[in-house]
């Protein structure tokens, strides 16, 4: 989401309509080019472009002047496209691509040089994902810690609407570079994501291999408009709604940024995906984020297996970021804690049943207060992308690593102690043991049962009435921590976790993994057998 007076008219929307592809000329796809990354093994790349139709389109992997391989198809009559898939191929490059057309005894040729394999991540999302490394902190340091990580390849998709969806993108911002100071900072909220670098190259050091990395967002835009027709009818969305401007800056249309940002890319093969959204939902559509959210994760899976021609995983892994904090002074249950629990189909942890094969950084302790372009939009993203490469390196990589902070797995009433006992499935490290942070988490730890599943803190339900009321924190060991509830004198029904916009400051968040400095993410859950009837 774009803060009002920030980015304030950064792009006029340009609509574009869907179009065929007759009497192109002979052509690569928009953003195969020179230093461009394809997927590596087990998957095959896809290559592909336009051309005239019925001929013949022969394609070349050479290496140092050998070839690699050759496949060979021919344009399809009806869209003057064509698409081969080449074989698996280990990591590295550099190479050369070469598509040669034969039609009517003539011959054209397209070259690409210095293309890599390794892997590919899609990056997507509104302006936190867009911010650029010129608007972080420490962002001097950063623009010039490029040289180690030339195997790092980006592209930037220009911002771009459509009323239909798209075969071939309209235009590329960055077209496939090498990482410079330039391109990393070049403005504002201007071509390539921060998040999406610094996530790239942490994988990088740990990997040791290319990494293509491909953005995609848009301040200010709900989820919404990247999510394709199909799966907003399948989440029941309405076909029209009032959509506030101080939440949604961005275009709005249904579907617009799906049809010209994201579908365009589908024939690609990828790793996987990112993604840095909910602010814009705040106010809009907040209550179906948990059916649009998991939709736009399945549909966009769905799509891109489909179009790489069943080379992109069916369940490619999908990372996201929960929503970080910011100064509203909107009471415990404004929209941002609801986005947050949505983000996880409401399960408060993912994977989950809804989100297979997905992973996320929590935010919330990352707040900026003195961020210039908002508190909105916290200047930390250097911890963002290393929380969401932990996520990676587990999920998409099958490595044994601690990559989310604790959440309790079973709670026991004490009812005669007054305490409620929670045991967590890992370690837990209590952030700071004094009086101040007892009494900030008897302000976020609380117990309340609501109807809706939209919950609150610990919830006291007497005389046919349910409020919420602190539950100070009391004594804890390693992986279990007691909660005094001896301000509730009727039946404990629910109990809920950092459920504010803001509950700390920067990194002081009362929970953590011990080893990893990974905080807890906000919970809510119904205590058993202590429903009201």
């Amino acid at each position: 989401m774009v803060a009002r007076g920030f980015v304030v008219g950064l792009l006029l929307p340009v609509i574009l309509r869907a179009h065929t592809s007759a009497d192109v000329d002979f052509r690569f796809a928009s953003f195969i080019d020179n230093y461009m990354v394809l997927q590596k093994e087990p998957a095959g790349a896809v290559i592909w472009g336009y051309g005239v139709s019925g001929a013949t389109v022969t394609v070349t992997l050479c290496q140092d002047q050998e070839t690699i391989m050759k496949k060979m198809t021919h344009v399809k009559a009806h869209s003057n496209s064509w698409l081969v898939v080449l074989d698996p191929l280990k990591p590295g490059g550099p190479y050369e691509v070469m598509a040669q057309q034969t039609f009517g005894g003539k011959n054209l040729t397209l070259r690409v040089h210095d293309v890599l394999f390794g892997d590919v991540w899609l990056c997507s999302g509104q302006s936190n994902m867009q911010m650029t490394v010129s608007q972080i902190f420490n962002a001097t340091r950063e623009l010039s810690n490029t040289a180690a990580y030339q195997s790092v390849r980006l592209l930037s998709v220009s911002l771009t609407q459509a009323e239909q969806e798209l075969e071939d993108l309209a235009e590329v911002d960055l077209q496939w570079s090498q990482p410079t100071s330039e391109n990393l900072g070049h403005g504002n909220f201007k071509y390539m994501s921060a998040v999406c670098w610094l996530f790239g190259r942490y994988l990088y050091d740990t990997l040791q291999y290319p990494i293509g990395l491909i953005a995609s967002s848009w301040g200010g835009t709900p989820i919404e408009a990247w999510s394709s027709g199909r799966s907003l009818k399948a989440c029941g969305v309405p076909k029209q709604r009032f959509i506030p401007s101080d939440s949604v800056t961005g275009p709005s249309e249904y579907s617009v940024l799906w049809n010209a940002m994201i579908h365009p890319l589908h024939n690609m093969t990828l790793k996987g995906v990112i993604w840095y959204q909910g602010e814009a939902n705040v106010n809009f559509n907040r209550d179906l984020y948990n059916c649009t959210f998991p939709a736009l994760i399945e549909d966009w899976r769905q799509t891109f297996h489909r179009g790489s021609q069943g080379q992109t995983d069916r369940l490619f892994p999908f990372g996201f970021v929960q929503l970080s904090s910011v100064l509203s002074g909107a009471t415990s249950d404004d929209g941002f804690t609801q986005i947050r629990w949505h983000q996880t189909a409401d399960f408060g942890h993912v994977p989950n049943l809804r989100m297979p094969n997905t992973f996320m950084a929590v935010a919330m302790d990352l707040c900026d207060r003195n961020s210039p372009f908002g508190s909105i939009h916290p200047r930390d993203k250097q911890t963002v992308a290393y929380r969401l490469h932990l996520g990676a390196r587990a999920v998409a990589y099958g490595e044994k690593l601690i990559f989310q902070g604790p959440l309790p797995e079973k709670m026991v009433l004490l009812a005669d102690k007054g305490l409620l006992n929670l045991t967590y499935s890992q370690q837990i490290l209590v952030q700071r043991q004094d009086d101040k942070i007892f009494e900030s988490i008897a302000g976020s730890l609380s117990i309340s049962w609501t109807q809706n599943h939209s919950c609150g803190q610990i919830s006291c339900c007497g005389d046919h009435q349910c409020k919420w009321l602190p539950a100070p924190m009391n004594t804890f060991s390693t992986q279990t921590l007691a909660l005094n509830i001896s301000s509730c004198y009727g039946a404990l029904v629910a109990l809920r976790y950092a459920w504010t916009t803001w509950p700390c400051e920067y990194k002081q968040c009362p929970l953590y993994h011990p080893s990893s400095t990974l905080p807890a993410p906000p919970f809510t859950a119904v205590i058993a057998n202590q429903m009201p009837g």
